[in-house]
This record gives structure tokens, C-alpha cells and sequence, in this order.
């Protein structure tokens, strides 16, 4: 009877864990339940920004010929390069070797040495200054549709200067709210809405520009963008062709979140090929999109096309639509916010958590029932450094309108060795390519020409920054 007893009062307990089991993933988290749809939303959330609308910009400084092979060519390189890193994403085999869960536990698994150290200063930078950058994007967005009514109500010509202040305050209220889901794996059903919205407001600007271009009006374009001696001059040529390539490029740059998307994914079929799978429909839509916006929006402005044809309002009317798509880019960058800082919070999390292990403010989860919800978990600490690097980084776009020109000069630092280098001197150690080989030339030939590329584009950031330091004023009122 004893016997028996023990037995009864143990199989509820071996079925427990049994089921446990079943939750769990090879690395005993819990089972990761993310598809080629949900991965291919993250990047398009994370490549898919507000830039698209300022391409055409870029296609009016190089031209035809020379901006849409750019764009060609940058996405090449960006599928490319993001394939070699999806199969870095475990070692030392990339289907059943160990699990990474960040680019620099990847680097540390395939590299090592200070290599690691330079990977999470030019990671965790990027990831930095684009939060700021949307905070910033996000509230000029806000402004225009404020001013869109304004033009609308007292004419085109009337000066409608408004702050953009207040709407980076509720943009940072909505992150402080967002930033509490707990980490990358709650994050799809946002990237899925932000994926749309992307698409709504790039639709409604392609729509805008074929309208404008069917409707007959004439506007001046050149295979080789804009004229110099007529639109500006050679030395403004130079600058400004530089600034596009680097816009160009850093517009594809989604490789700061990559291994973060991957560690969502299922088990099964493999990561790495689900993963090459969504780079393929993610790079594929936004040089479809890129394409379509950058070229119709040169097609129905010319050599005269603003920075960014709904903030800069080369529209007025219909006032309502250019409404509509500012709303939208605003709710796509709420949603690409917390794709790219959801990163840096893992990471001092994680950090922390090793540090100080025993510490019941890091590492205890309190429940809270929510009313239609359930139960949910909330860390004291993890609620307020979140909050507190939330308001950090709106009060530094406050303080810095023109933060968009410091971006372009941290994407520059990022660009070459988190998209290019790194993936590339990965895969040869993976894949133990033999020095002097013609596999290992021609990759070499590459990463050698996007670092010059990137070093072009930082001349050109440089230079942008340095102009608008000499014309800035820290009062005024920046739109």
C-alpha cells in the first residue's frame, strides 16, 4: 500500500514535468512560436522606416541611372550578407550547434577577443541613436498633420509654426507603456500593425505621386539628378551624393536585430532557412517599395523634390489622406521603437541579472491580475530603467532637433561592420574558407568596397552636421 501511494502521489508530479518538457525548447526557454510571417513583419518594421518617403530625395541627387542601381545594389548586399549571419546564428553547425541569443553572443561563439567588445559598442550605439532618430521622426509626423489642417484652413502660403515638443512627450508616454512587454518574443502582433502601416503610408505616397505625375504636371528630372550650376553647385553635388548613398544603404540596415528576430523563430523547420526565407520577402518588399516610392516621387517633383514629400509637404490636398499617412508613419515608428530597443533592454537585463543574481528588485516577477487579460508579471526593476531610458532618450531629442544628421553618422560607423564585416569574417571561420581563395577574394573585395562606401557616407554626414551646427538656434522652433 505504501508502495502503491508513493507511486499514485508521484505521477502527477512526472506528468508535470513531462508537460513542462513539452514547453520548452532545446535550451530549455520556452518554445519559441515565431514564422516566416512574423519575421518577415520585424523586418519590414525595422527596414521599412519613415526614410522610404525621402528616397526619391536621394534618386534626385545621384539620378536615374546611377540612384536606382544603388538601391539594386544595396539590396543584394543586405540579403546577402543577412543570410550569412542567419546561419551564424548557431554554432559551431548552423542547424544543431549551440543557440546565440545576440549578435555579440554570435560574435563571441565565432570570433571571440576584442572583436565582441567592438561588435556592442557599434550594436548598442546604432540601436541608441535610432530611438532617438524615431522620437524625433515620429513627432514631425505628429506636427505635420497639425500643420496639414493649418494649411488647409488658412492657405498654402501661411506660416503654421508648431512645436514639436508636446508630441515627443506623447510619443515617449506610449513607449514607457510598450516598453514594459517583456521582451522580442511578445513583439509580433505589433510588428504585424506596424508592417501595415508601413505599407499604408508608403501606398498613399506612391498614389499621391502617380496621381501627380497622370495629372500632367511637368517637372524637370535627368539621368544624372541635379544639374550643377542650375540646381546647386559642384562642391553641394559632391556632399549631397554622398548623404544619398548613405541614405540608401543604412535604409536596408536591419542586421543590429537580425540574430534578436532569428531567437524568435521555431525549432523546426531550421531557423536559419525560415530566417533566409523572411530576409528574402523582407528585402524583396522594400526595394519593391523602394523602387516605386523613390522613382515616382522624383517622377512627380524633379530636381525640386523635398527631404520628405508628406513631412515637407510637397502635398497639401487632399489634407485628409496626408493626414491618414502621417498617422500612420507615427504608428509605424511606435512599433519600431520597441523593435529596436527591446535589444538594448535584453541586454542590461541580462547583464544585471548575472551581476547580481540574488537581488529580488532584478529578478523577482510580481503578478497582477488584469481584469479580461489574466495574470501579468511585472519587474520593478525592469519597469523603471525601461522607463527611465524611454524619457533619456526624448529629452535628448528634445535638446538635439537635428539629431537625424548625428544618426546618419552612427549608421555610418554601423553600417560597414554590423551588416558587411562581421557577417562575412563569420561565415570564412564557419565555413573554414581557405585564405587566397577565390570564395574568400571575392567576399573580401566586397567588404573592402562597403567600407569605402561607408566612409563616403560618413564624409558626407560630417559635413551635413557641420553645416547645420553653424545655422542652429537652440530656441527655435524646429518643424
Amino acid at each position: 500500500m505504501q508502495n502503491n501511494t508513493m507511486s499514485i502521489e508521484q505521477a502527477p508530479e512526472t506528468l508535470q514535468n513531462s508537460d513542462i518538457r513539452k514547453n520548452l525548447d532545446d535550451d530549455g526557454r520556452p518554445k519559441r512560436t515565431g514564422s516566416v510571417t512574423t519575421a518577415s513583419a520585424h523586418i519590414i518594421t525595422a527596414v521599412i522606416g519613415s526614410g522610404v518617403l525621402s528616397l526619391a530625395w536621394a534618386i534626385v541627387q545621384l539620378g536615374w541611372v546611377v540612384g536606382l542601381a544603388v538601391l539594386m545594389a544595396f539590396s543584394f548586399i543586405t540579403f546577402f550578407t543577412s543570410t550569412l549571419l542567419a546561419d551564424c546564428y548557431r554554432a559551431p553547425d548552423p542547424v544543431t550547434g549551440t543557440r546565440n541569443y545576440t549578435y555579440m553572443d554570435v560574435v563571441r561563439a565565432h570570433l571571440g577577443g576584442i572583436k565582441v567588445q567592438l561588435c556592442g559598442i557599434a550594436q548598442y550605439c546604432n540601436l541608441v541613436g535610432v530611438t532617438i532618430g524615431y522620437t524625433i521622426t515620429a513627432s514631425i509626423s505628429m506636427v505635420a498633420v497639425k500643420r496639414s489642417n493649418c494649411f488647409h484652413k488658412h492657405g498654402h502660403y501661411v506660416k503654421c509654426s508648431i512645436s514639436n515638443y508636446p508630441f515627443m512627450i506623447i510619443f515617449a508616454s506610449i513607449q514607457i507603456i510598450l516598453s514594459q512587454i517583456p521582451n522580442f518574443h511578445e513583439l509580433s502582433w505589433l510588428s504585424i500593425v506596424a508592417a501595415i502601416m508601413s505599407f499604408a503610408y508608403s501606398s498613399i505616397g506612391l498614389g499621391l505621386s502617380i496621381a501627380k505625375v497622370a495629372g500632367g504636371g511637368h517637372a524637370r528630372t535627368s539621368l544624372t539628378g541635379v544639374t550643377v550650376g542650375v540646381d546647386v553647385s559642384g562642391s553641394e553635388k559632391v556632399w549631397r551624393s554622398f548623404q544619398a548613398i548613405g541614405d540608401i544603404a543604412f535604409a536596408y540596415a536591419y542586421s543590429t536585430v537580425l540574430i534578436e528576430i532569428q531567437d524568435t523563430l521555431k525549432s523546426h523547420p531550421p531557423e536559419n532557412k525560415v530566417m533566409k526565407r523572411a530576409s528574402l520577402v523582407g528585402v524583396t518588399t522594400t526595394t519593391l517599395f523602394y523602387i516605386l516610392c523613390g522613382g515616382f516621387g522624383y517622377a512627380a517633383f524633379g530636381n525640386k523634390t523635398p527631404g520628405n514629400f508628406l513631412t515637407g509637404f510637397g502635398f497639401y490636398e487632399p489634407f485628409w489622406l496626408i493626414d491618414l499617412a502621417n498617422i500612420c508613419i507615427a504608428i509605424h515608428l511606435i512599433g519600431a521603437y520597441q523593435v529596436f530597443c527591446q535589444p538594448i533592454f535584453g541586454f542590461v537585463e541580462g547583464q544585471c541579472r548575472q551581476r547580481w543574481p540574488e537581488s529580488k528588485f532584478i529578478t523577482h516577477e510580481h503578478t497582477i491580475k488584469i481584469p479580461f487579460y489574466g495574470v501579468y508579471y511585472i519587474n520593478l526593476f525592469r519597469l523603471i530603467w525601461r522607463t527611465i531610458y524611454v524619457i533619456v532618450t526624448a529629452v535628448v531629442a528634445m535638446i538635439l532637433p537635428f539629431f537625424n544628421d548625428f544618426l546618419g553618422l552612427i549608421g555610418a560607423a554601423s553600417f560597414y561592420p554590423l551588416t558587411v564585416y562581421f557577417p562575412i569574417e563569420m561565415y570564412i571561420a564557419q565555413s573554414k574558407i581557405p585564405k587566397f581563395s577565390f570564395r574568400w577574394v571575392w567576399l573580401k573585395i566586397l567588404s573592402w568596397a562597403c567600407l569605402v562606401v561607408s566612409l563616403i557616407a560618413a564624409a558626407g554626414s560630417i559635413q551635413g552636421l557641420a553645416k547645420d551646427l553653424k545655422t542652429y538656434k537652440p530656441f527655435r522652433i524646429q518643424n
